[in-house]
């Protein structure tokens, strides 16, 4: 069917005229991994999601704003439309069927006929290298200074461990206390043991390659969530390695997906605890701007010690052991018994996650966004005027939200990103004011990799065009502070900031996108809690950091050393973040942008 709007007009074929609730979810497709044994494709030989494979097709076969390989015909049959006045865009009837209806995933056939040249577009065009866009995310070869950097790292004064990843292509001084995975899984930072890592995307071949020479024989865990066909060839990827094993979490609910990242890893000299928003391939490590939370090196406790030995007074430990324990696994079982043996009492985050399923009672307290509400609750400050200060959620992906904001977004997930100490009365969540970090067109257009970047921002046309009041709250993405406005963010960050973003009240980093898959929603008049999705992230509170004014200031100046007490946060983007100008798109990674070139010269066609 025909579609217009601010995009110019385009068609989606009439199967794609709905999409699963869970459309953040980068969801694997396994037509790309039969075509590759077939031989057909030039695509990733991992399970990704179509955004991705949109992104490598792409990278392999560049269209220049030249090139006329594209359909531009609009099928006779398809030119029905129906017009939403005032709005920008004309949706098909069909898109007005409730969201929970079960929805179908076939593949998009996009054709574009129109778009209307915006007036300004200031290009920063690259010469291509003579190494492959593949290559070039590899390679990774880290001078000693940069060792000695991370050494100063580890052992300096970052009280948070809250890190970003390194960014290949922007000024050096801006990777300077930041971490690669070769940094993470270096011997400067532990003897390795063993690990396990849980992630969603997984080059089993690249991360082997990722550890040192003399760990890749070490036993390895994966802890994914795929299934089937995708299934089948992680494990073909994992075939030459007899040290890696895996583990499948469950994933019983429909559209849920397993997309945690962490690492634990078991040293000689003790226990370590990553917690991260990078898939573990080469792209995500390459020119994004990712989030990194490194656990101190947590020491084997004596022998004798009791149950309870080793917490912190965020109740890691246990947490962790419940999050563990929720994927009812023997595999993780040896995992868990590690975690007891060890003294996790330094650690000052409190996890927070969500694992699939429909929770009632206390266990509605455990996961998701009612989890963070309670940790709001009984260990947040209240704070004066507080429905002045307004909630930031910064993501790389977002999902079905209904048809406004009463729905969920400004009900019950606002009502727990509001919540602050136990004696407060409940704020009329209408006065908080929202803001939502989303990269628009021009964002990904002018970023270092291009349009391609887009492959990892997974919102759709048939979602988008459901909940266009959802864009009202929409906000551009800039980081001068970390020097990384044109690395696209794959890290999900959440706060709370003061009116004037000078302070904040806390910060969450996490795997969570803005979706009720990851987050959860509440069912049966509020009585279960169902959630889709594994994700993981840490939350920043300043009473576990020994502030007791219920508030972090915002660090000034991400490279500044003058400023790295506790008292200041990193906060890896710019505030206060800048609404969307009238000109500007979110991000929609299944139509087509021909009307400019992005900053290798290409245009995005995504079918």
């Amino acid at each position: 069917m025909l579609q217009e709007g601010a995009h110019g007009k385009w068609t989606v074929s009439s199967s794609d005229e709905s999409t699963e609730e869970n459309s953040d979810s980068e969801k694997p497709s396994t037509s790309s991994l039969l075509d590759a044994v077939r031989g057909r494709t030039s695509g990733p030989q991992y399970p990704c999601s179509e955004a991705r494979k949109a992104a490598h097709k792409r990278k392999a076969s560049p269209l220049k704003l030249s090139d006329k390989k594209f359909s531009t015909e609009i099928p006779p049959a398809e030119k029905q439309k129906t017009s939403q006045e005032g709005l920008g865009w004309c949706l098909s009837s069909s898109d007005e069927e409730p969201e929970d209806h079960e929805k179908h995933a076939h593949k998009e056939t996009l054709k574009e006929e129109r778009h209307d040249a915006p007036e300004e577009y200031p290009l920063n065009l690259r010469k291509d290298d003579e190494l492959s866009e593949n290559q070039k995310a590899e390679e990774y070869n880290e001078t000693p200074s940069e060792a000695q950097d991370t050494w100063d790292l580890l052992n300096g004064g970052n009280p948070f461990r809250f890190f970003l990843t390194k960014v290949r292509g922007i000024e050096q001084s801006y990777n300077s206390g930041a971490l690669h995975i070769k940094d993470i899984l270096s011997p400067l930072f532990g003897t390795l043991v063993s690990s396990a890592q849980f992630n969603y995307c997984i080059d089993v071949g690249w991360l082997v390659r990722q550890y040192p020479q003399e760990f890749r024989k070490k036993p390895l865990l994966i802890v994914h969530g795929e299934k089937r066909e995708s299934k089948a060839e992680l494990l073909a990827q994992a075939r030459p390695y007899e040290n890696i094993s895996f583990c499948q979490a469950k994933l019983d609910i429909a559209f849920g997906t397993h997309h945690t990242k962490m690492m634990l890893l078991l040293y000689e000299e003790g226990l370590r605890v990553v917690i991260h928003t990078s898939n573990l391939i080469a792209e995500d490590w390459h020119q994004k701007t990712q989030g990194i939370w490194l656990s101190p090196l947590y020491p084997r406790l004596p022998q004798g010690r009791t149950i309870s030995a080793g917490e912190s007074e965020t109740n890691f430990k246990s947490d962790l052991i419940s999050y563990l324990m929720a994927y009812s696994s023997p595999t993780l079982k040896e995992w868990i018994d590690l975690i007891q043996e060890h003294d996790l009492s330094e650690t000052r985050v409190y996890l927070l996650g969500s694992t699939p399923g429909r929770y009632q009672g206390s266990d509605k307290e455990k996961w998701g966004h009612l989890r963070l509400r309670k940790l709001l609750k009984e260990h947040a400050s209240s704070i004066s005027a507080q429905e002045s200060w307004p909630v930031v959620g910064q993501f790389s992906s977002i999902g079905s939200m209904g048809a406004d904001g009463s729905k969920w977004l400004c009900s019950e997930f606002q009502e727990s990103l509001v919540a602050a100490g136990s004696s407060v009365t409940t704020v009329l969540k209408c006065d908080v004011p929202i803001h939502l970090v989303y990269p628009t067109v021009n964002n990904v257009r002018q970023s270092l990799e291009g349009y391609p970047a887009g492959g990892s921002l997974p919102y759709s046309i048939q979602t988008a065009q459901k909940q266009l009041w959802l864009h009202s709250y929409f906000h551009k993405w800039s980081a001068e502070i970390s020097g990384r406005s044109h690395a696209i963010p794959h890290i999900k960050t959440y706060m709370r900031p003061s009116p004037d973003f000078q302070k904040i009240a806390w910060f969450l980093v996490t795997s969570a996108n803005l979706s009720k898959a990851a987050w959860g929603a509440l069912e049966k008049n509020g009585t279960q809690l169902m959630i889709r999705s594994y994700e993981l992230g840490v939350l920043f509170l300043p009473s576990a950091f020994g502030l007791d004014k219920g508030y972090f200031h915002v660090r000034g100046k991400m490279l500044s050393e003058s400023n790295d007490s506790a008292t200041y946060f990193p906060v890896p983007y710019d505030l206060p973040p800048a609404q969307y100008g009238s000109k500007d798109q979110p991000w929609i990674w299944n139509i087509p942008y021909t009307n400019a070139p992005d900053t290798h010269g290409n245009m995005w066609v995504p079918s």
